[in-house]
């Protein structure tokens, strides 16, 4: 049977089991959004104010669940507006296809109405693109999209389709290997699938890792992002179990083993624990578990880790040797590695922590009980956090208000702490949030924000509203730019140029205009009660957003920038 373009891209996403779409329609996907409204008993889109969002609302529903999240948008600035959502997505190797419309063929590089080459645009941020020239490979090339997207390490890709293609009509083989001109499909399906799944390790490779283990006095795990998206926290709590070793964890990897495991020491790095940045530099051996080395952990590469030998376990080998010199390295799936390491590790080694993590903890718990103050950030994401417990999903945008969440949320679930780590999006969180809770309808989702991030994607409460999506908004309010000012008191003699966002709207009202329920605090007790309203409102399906009004000069401490910390007591 003859369909046209459009009607197969909606078969082949029903194919890949895609039960939401993000995006906004326009000219060159009018026939798609026709399909998709014949099919809306069976893929639910949701209309987003901006596509930046519909990107990042794709990357939270995948991030949260495990699987491929969609977005779609029209050509021309519709595609661009994915940009900064693909790059997040990108960086933290989120499974996300992005759909484009584009001019019809013979309009293609004159310059059309709404015409770019987000496919040149796109390439530095994606795995793979795709531009469709012929409605016969439609179908093939979507379901390689998926296998792209979320095989090997995860990440992007995006499928360009011009407008006539959505229009033209071929045969429609449901699950059939497409075969065009070109030759056939499947055949360069399994080659791009080859190419995602990367080399994997021997039992050498193995027998050399046990070795360097066995002989450490002081190892140390550190947990990236890599070890959430295979799913390794057992096994690496096993491992750490094992050694008695300290875990530390990148943003990226909070969720990884859970915030109150004993062996736990938090974040690591730049803004990480007193606990975590002390024993890296303590241990003899450093086991890096799909982590990539960000600047952020290492501060001055050759400060990091100083007295370790360096072994990076990772499934992408351009991440070795990249940031951090290794000593020793396994390519390959971080849960089939962990896995065959521990096959041939004892039940117990013997090391020499002797209690020790649990003295760095305590050091980092009496350093932090010395910052409260009234209405401070960890009050605020401490009560919030005993209010909703370890079932929540947390979300951020970026800023300061991201480490007071990754510092102070005891995480306990993986796929439960969602942020933009490596592009830093401000932005990110209200999209990325909305789809968190779509991809997890049972489970709160709370975002934390801050006043300037909120400024760049608060249209979307419209979206929370329209579709009665019901998330808790804690919006901590300094009146700035917060990080950025951090830094200019800190390294520019207090010169804060253009960091003062004093004109701010009133955020409660603004989210009251959308027919959301705000909330305003200034203390301790007008947190708690608003806390506590907010989730009546939560029980019932409707979002609140709670505005806490901070001092300008709270900071995120401790703070490392090249090598060396601000707070020395602390170090």
């Amino acid at each position: 049977m003859n369909y046209s373009g459009a009607r197969i891209l909606i078969e082949a996403l029903i194919e890949e089991g895609v039960d939401t779409i993000f995006g906004i329609p326009g000219g060159s996907v009018l026939k798609i959004y026709d399909e998709l409204y014949r099919y809306r008993d069976v893929i639910r889109h949701i209309l987003v104010s901006h596509e930046q969002h519909a990107a990042h609302a794709a990357d939270g529903y995948a991030r949260s669940s495990g699987k491929t999240g969609v977005c779609i948008a029209t050509s021309g600035p519709g595609a661009t507006n994915l940009v900064t959502g693909i790059a997040a997505a990108y960086m933290d190797s989120s499974p996300v296809v992005a759909i484009t419309g584009n001019v019809p063929l013979h309009l293609l590089g004159k310059d059309s109405f709404q015409e770019v080459d987000i496919a040149g645009v796109t390439m530095p941020v994606v795995k793979h693109n795709w531009i469709i020239k012929d409605v016969r490979e439609l179908a093939e090339v979507v379901r390689e999209a998926f296998i792209v997207a979320r095989t090997g390490r995860p990440g992007p890709v995006l499928i360009d389709i011009p407008s006539d293609i959505c229009a033209a009509e071929t045969e429609w083989k449901p699950g059939a290997i497409a075969v065009w001109d070109s030759g056939t499909l499947s055949e360069r399906a399994r080659r791009l699938t080859l190419r995602s799944e990367r080399p994997t390790f021997t039992g050498g490779h193995i027998d050399r890792t046990v070795e360097m283990i066995l002989a450490a006095k002081l190892p140390m795990i550190y947990a990236g992002g890599g070890v959430n998206g295979s799913g390794a926290s057992g096994e690496l709590m096993e491992l750490a179990l094992r050694l008695g070793a300290p875990v530390a964890v990148s943003l990226m990897g909070i969720g990884a083993v859970p915030g109150n495991f004993k062996l736990c020491t938090g974040l690591i790095g730049m803004h990480g624990t007193t606990a975590s940045n002390r024993a890296v530099q303590k241990a003899d051996l450093l086991i890096a578990a799909g982590s990539r080395f960000s600047d952020r952990v290492t501060s001055r590469a050759d400060h990091f880790a100083r007295a370790a030998k360096i072994l990076h376990l990772d499934i992408d080998p351009a991440e070795v040797n990249k940031n951090i010199p290794a000593d020793f390295y396994v390519i390959g799936d971080i849960k089939k590695t962990l896995r065959a390491i521990l096959k041939k590790l004892p039940p117990f080694i013997e090391t020499l922590w002797h209690g020790e993590v649990e003295r760095l903890k305590e050091r980092d718990l009496r350093y932090s009980a010395k910052q409260q103050r009234d209405l401070c950030p960890r009050f605020i994401v401490e009560r919030t956090a005993g209010k909703f417990g370890a079932g929540a999903i947390v979300v951020t945008d970026v800023g300061q208000h991201q480490m007071w969440a990754a510092r102070y949320y005891p995480v306990l679930r993986p796929r439960s702490f969602i942020s933009s780590g490596g592009l830093g999006a401000m932005g990110f969180g209200l999209g990325a949030a909305a789809g968190a809770k779509i991809a997890n309808p049972k489970r709160p989702v709370i975002l934390f924000t801050g006043d300037g991030s909120f400024r760049m994607n608060n249209p979307e409460l419209g979206t929370l509203r329209a579709y009665t999506i019901p998330l808790l908004i804690v919006l901590i309010n300094n009146k700035g730019l917060g990080m950025v000012r951090q830094w200019q008191k800190l390294f520019c003699g207090e010169n804060f140029s253009e960091t003062d966002l004093g004109s701010a709207p009133d955020f409660s009202a603004l989210a009251g205009a959308y027919g959301i329920s705000g909330f305003r605090a200034e203390t301790r007790e007008e947190f708690s009660a608003a806390l506590d309203s907010a989730a009546g409102h939560l029980a019932q399906g409707r979002s609140a957003l709670i505005e806490a009004v901070i001092g300008r000069d709270e900071m995120v401490l401790p703070m490392v920038p090249g090598g060396k910390p601000v707070d020395e007591q602390i170090f």
